[in-house]
């Protein structure tokens, strides 16, 4: 029997949150710098709480503009200023609620600049280790992410992706490459299937295709995404199908 787990982007002033609920077992709330504020936070919480969902922080750089989307060159010092002021701000609302913080998972230009960098990857791990050991951190399958939070006994969940597509380094095809996104259900719902159950995905190196090694602990339907919706009651809906089980990581 296969299990996972269905994470999403919320909190990020998107309509749709409250519905995509409904699909999923894991939230990932932005902290208020590279999308949402207090307010948003709070509700979405709450709606979590509806839901008996696991909440996540979704820290990303300060940077509204952008919606965090664009690389940012920070000391590490400022690194680990960044990550630990937006994780304590989650927690600090987490217990305003009654509820505990479940994980973190970077957002944006951070994740993929981390998933590539040792260096990132450790600060980030170092400050959920100094804020609390216990939190999981999501992170891109195979990438530093995941590789440097275990260095240091931190919990780790592999990350793989529903509505993007792979270079053959495994790292994702940057949205600016008019490949980068899949726009049908039925794309989405094959590679989902292909990632939990054959532990690979189809990668690009320039115009090949081939598969590569992936493991999928949790599943990204991005919450900003044209078919956010669509995708994740299909996604859902499919699994249920193929003996699928959603489960929280650590329940």
């Amino acid at each position: 029997m296969h299990t996972i787990d269905i994470n999403c982007d919320l909190g990020e002033g998107f309509r749709h949150d409250a519905e995509l609920m409904s699909y999923i077992s894991s939230a990932n709330i932005a902290c208020g710098f590279h999308a949402g504020n207090d307010d948003t936070i709070k509700h979405t919480i709450d709606l979590c709480l509806i839901e008996d969902l696991a909440i996540g922080a979704h820290p990303g750089f300060n940077d509204k503009a952008n919606f965090g989307r664009t690389n940012m060159q920070l000391s590490d010092c400022e690194l680990y200023d960044l990550v630990a002021e937006q994780i304590t701000l989650m927690q600090d609302h987490c217990r305003i609620a009654g509820c505990l913080l479940h994980h973190v998972k970077p957002h944006g230009a951070l994740y993929n600049m981390a998933a590539a960098s040792e260096t990132m990857s450790c600060i980030i791990a170092s400050v959920i280790k100094e804020l609390d050991a216990s939190l999981y951190l999501y992170g891109l399958s195979n990438s530093y992410l995941i590789s440097e939070a275990k260095k240091i006994g931190i919990k780790t969940v592999s990350e793989v992706f529903a509505d993007r597509r792979y270079q053959s380094n495994g790292t994702l095809i940057a949205r600016s490459n008019a490949n980068a996104l899949i726009s049908t259900t039925e794309e989405a719902l094959g590679q989902s299937l292909k990632m939990i159950k054959n532990k690979t995905v189809s990668a690009m190196d320039g115009f090949n295709q081939f598969d590569i090694p992936i493991q999928a602990e949790t599943i990204c339907i991005h919450g900003d995404g044209a078919h956010a919706v669509e995708f994740a009651k299909a996604i859902h809906h499919c699994f249920i199908q193929n003996n699928i089980h959603l489960k929280i990581p650590g329940e």
